[in-house]
Formats: structure tokens, sequence, C-alpha cells
């Protein structure tokens, strides 16, 4: 969980021609499937993926990830660009400690929605409480359940001799014969 705090602001109003204060805000958010499922329920398509967000939508998602009551909505569209960048480093944060040998290489093409991720859930059995982890955290988890539960890679021919002769080999070393 992240705590936003906004300064309070003196903003001038154009409508009424008269300058208009914003009180202070401190709020906290969470990057959750739970707040993922909000945002993609409104906006009606992925959230994740390269496709870039336009400032309305960043600032819904922002709303949707707000887990504190009462926050003035008005607070919403004067978030810094300094509170912008710090909220977007904690979407990008892993959350975990966990790393996998293969993130440099590209995945599947599949679209991810809320619902494919509560799938995922389902189908390792991850007891829905883990909707609200940071996403990130949920997603490693669901990724190492895939890779835990698939059965082990047969070995190739090649990789099959070369293992055989190198354990033949430390066999005679460890005996002290010749074969």
């Amino acid at each position: 969980m992240l705590w936003v705090e906004l300064p309070e602001r003196e903003l001038f109003d154009d409508e009424k021609s008269e300058f208009t204060s914003l009180r202070a805000e401190r709020f906290q958010i969470e990057h959750s499937l739970v707040s993922l499922s909000k945002w993609e329920s409104k906006w009606c398509k992925p959230f994740l993926g390269k496709q870039a967000k336009t400032t309305e939508e960043t600032l819904d998602y922002i709303r949707c990830m707000t887990i504190s009551q009462n926050v003035n909505q008005a607070a919403y569209s004067h978030i810094t660009s300094s509170v912008l960048s710090e909220i977007e480093a904690y979407i990008q944060a892993p959350m975990t400690a966990t790393w996998f040998r293969d993130q440099g290489r590209g995945g599947s093409q599949e679209v991810v929605t809320a619902e494919i991720i509560y799938f995922w859930m389902i189908s390792h059995s991850i007891p829905m409480e883990c909707q609200k982890w940071h996403l990130n955290r949920l997603l490693t988890l669901i990724r190492v359940c895939s890779l835990k539960s698939q059965s082990p890679k047969k070995m190739g021919r090649r990789e099959g001799a070369e293992s055989r002769s190198a354990l033949n080999a430390a066999r005679k070393a460890q005996l002290n014969t010749k074969g």
C-alpha cells in the first residue's frame, strides 16, 4: 500500500473568477486485482498491456486504487507530476523477492484482463483474499504455481548422453578406475 500526500493548494476558479483553497489530502492506495477489476468494469478495456492511458484514465485508476474513505474528488485532478511518478514507481515495483531466469524474453501475446487473472487464481486454488495483494506479487504467485505444477521437461538425446557421460566420468574419478 502507498500513502499519497497532497499539500494544501490555492487554485483559481475560472468560472467564478475567484481563488479557492483545496485542503491537504492524505489517502492510501493499493494496486490490486480489485482495483484493476473496478477500472476495467468502468472503461471496458484491458488495463494491463502496452496501450497508453489518457490522463483521465490514469487519474480514474488512482481513484479505483484508493482504499481510504471520504477523499475529496477534486484532489485527483490536482495530483502533481512528482506524486504521479511515485505512484507509477509503486505500480511497477515487483513487491517480491522471487525472480525468473527468463524475465527478458517475450511472453504470451494473450490479452490479460481481470477475469483471466481470476481464472488463474481459481485454477491454482489461490484464495480470494489474495485479490487484495499488490498485483505484481499476485501475478508472481500465479507464475510460480504454474511453473511448479508443470511436469519436468524431458531431456533430449544429446543432453541425456552428456549427463550419462559426466556421471560415468565422476564415478571413474571417485573409484580411481579407468572404466
